[in-house]
């Protein structure tokens, strides 16, 4: 460990990239608009300068820390810098925080009370490029984009899609998906990564809240809503409870204080995904054909395959994710009333997913809409619910259960965890605390690892975050890697780290990812195969169950 001193205070420091991260470590914050941890340095915005025991400036971001270097992050000299910075970013923004979506949760706001900027010393100037409200995940608002960057980093180091770049130069700079292309006409999956970084409302999450809530003012419809396994860690810190504390009870009687009329937990239908796409694995092991096999929960995931990997679609699952799942089973239960099938997810791409045409069974939506961990946050603000001191409700009948494998869905690594406890046939804490072991868990980008299951030694890897998938996609094409099974997430970490959650640092993430574990924990059921609700739904389906579990995506061809 070595050590410099901010603002008087002796800071450690140890593999941190820069001043800022060592002063983050130590507790002392830095304002900064364009950096983030997991994103290269960029020292776009200038706010994070410092001062060094000479007078001179440097931005924080880029300044390497050195043994015995002394800096002041507040002083005269940089509290007046940082206050013309600000009004050059606000003369380029535009300003209407009381009718902002961000107003609140924005960067550049919050730093102009702290620094008391209260008027604008320069000629207004901000982007007037239309709103593009193309993509069914995320809106794009170039008048308030102050050009961080953090939307183009995220979107070629984090997701390798490339959708974002700077365009013109000067005052004419901007952010553009280029070519007068809107994100629906580029090859953007939705994942809403660039969203979640934004510190400004410049990227924003489609708002689906007053289709929701028309509905649940109609007394004519009856509005179902399953909440993914993600949600709770997110919501929890919302609402300034730790990821840690379980919330799907106080979640569900929000939802019905709302006016919602059934509550379930997609954690069953996690459980019905892993019984299809364990069964459809053993008998492409057994066919002989093409490995690996590719997991199928993930939309953003689908799409990016769609766009840059058609040719591995016919080794993606066919299974539907766990959200088109329970809209199936919904919709064959409610069929003859009429209902408004609504999921709360983590994710933004979900939006995208329910409005595929793949998705329309029998005539009808498997599901109807789709709202956020954030938006299901808006809405419980709006109805002036005390989150934090509501009473606990279970979910409703006749789809109530679920198991430990079902609720991990929400991290990387979960569903194959879930997947080897049923191959393994693994139905006690004890027994899961062996497969926790094998290298399936953990935050980081790229696992790999090997089960034995008999005679049989599976190699297995799981990735997360779509330019880790590529890399590995390229290793399994050229034949360099070789895997029976691979589970893809777009987002970093996994759901836990979805476009719609609130922003989070990576240690509140992995506070999200012990959340989900300690949920597991708490079930009394491990594998899918213990769950009684599983009789209930394949008695509900009968033999429609594989044209209703699973899509048939154009290139999938269609199932004989």
């Amino acid at each position: 460990m070595k050590q410099m001193t901010i603002d008087g205070v002796l800071c450690s420091f140890e593999k941190e990239r820069n001043v800022l991260e060592v002063a983050r470590k130590n507790g002392i914050d830095i304002p900064n608009l364009c950096y983030c941890e997991n994103l290269s340095i960029y020292g776009g915005c200038r706010l994070c300068i410092v001062e060094d025991g000479r007078g001179k400036i440097d931005t924080a971001c880029t300044m390497i820390p050195r043994e015995g270097t002394e800096v002041k992050t507040f002083s005269k000299k940089l509290t007046e810098h940082r206050r013309v910075i600000l009004e050059m970013l606000l003369a380029r923004h535009r300003a209407e925080c009381t009718t902002c979506e961000k107003s609140g949760k924005c960067k550049l706001q919050e730093y102009a009370t702290r620094y008391g900027v209260d008027s604008v010393s320069f000629e207004h100037h901000y982007n007037k490029t239309p709103i593009d409200t193309s993509s069914p995940s995320i809106v794009r608002d170039p008048s308030k984009c102050i050009l961080c960057g953090k939307c183009v980093r995220a979107c070629s180091e984090i997701q390798n899609v490339h959708v974002l770049d700077f365009a013109n130069r000067g005052c004419e700079a901007e952010i553009s998906c280029g070519f007068g292309h809107t994100l629906s006409t580029t090859k953007c999956v939705g994942c809403g990564q660039c969203a979640a970084v934004c510190p400004t409302a410049a990227i924003t999450i489609k708002n689906d809240i007053p289709a929701l809530q028309k509905a649940l003012f109609d007394p004519d419809k009856k509005v179902i809503v399953q909440v993914a396994p993600a949600v709770r860690t997110g919501i929890a810190e919302e609402f300034g409870l730790p990821a840690t504390v379980p919330v799907m009870g106080k979640i569900t009687t929000a939802l019905k204080r709302l006016g919602v009329d059934v509550v379930f937990d997609t954690s069953l239908s996690a459980d019905l995904t892993i019984v299809e796409e364990s069964n459809e694995f053993m008998e492409k092991l057994k066919s002989g054909a093409k490995l690996p096999m590719f997991t199928s929960c993930c939309p953003a995931w689908i799409k990016h395959v769609e766009n840059q990997h058609p040719q591995l679609m016919p080794q993606v699952s066919t299974c539907g994710s766990p959200m088109e799942m329970f809209g199936a089973v919904i919709q064959e239960q409610y069929k003859n009333e009429n209902i408004v099938s609504v999921a709360v997810m983590p994710c933004t791409a979900k939006k995208g997913e329910c409005a595929r045409p793949e998705l329309v069974k029998d005539g009808k939506r498997l599901v109807d809409l789709v709202i956020t961990t954030q938006e299901l946050a808006r809405m419980i603000v709006e109805a002036g619910i005390d989150f934090a001191r509501l009473p606990d409700s279970e979910p409703d009948q006749p789809f109530a259960e679920f198991t430990g494998g079902g609720v991990i869905f929400g991290v990387t690594g979960g569903v194959t965890e879930a997947v080897i406890r049923r191959v393994l046939g693994v139905s006690t804490g004890a027994d899961v605390a062996k497969i926790a072991d094998c290298g399936v868990r953990g935050l980081e980008g790229t696992k790999a690892f090997e089960v034995t299951a008999g005679d049989l030694t599976l190699k297995i890897a799981v990735v997360n975050g779509l330019a880790n998938a590529d890399k590995l996609i390229e290793k399994v094409e050229s034949g360099e890697e070789f895997f029976h099974f691979i589970e893809v997430m777009a987002c970093p970490n996994g759901c836990i780290g979805g476009g719609g959650q609130p922003q989070a640092s990576n240690e509140r993430k992995a506070e999200r990812c012990k959340a989900l574990f300690a949920a597991d924990d708490a079930c009394e059921w491990k594998n899918c195969d213990q769950n009684p609700a599983m009789k209930k739904v394949y008695d509900l389906i009968g033999d429609r169950a594989h044209d209703l579990l699973h899509v048939h995506y154009p290139a999938h061809g269609h199932h004989e």
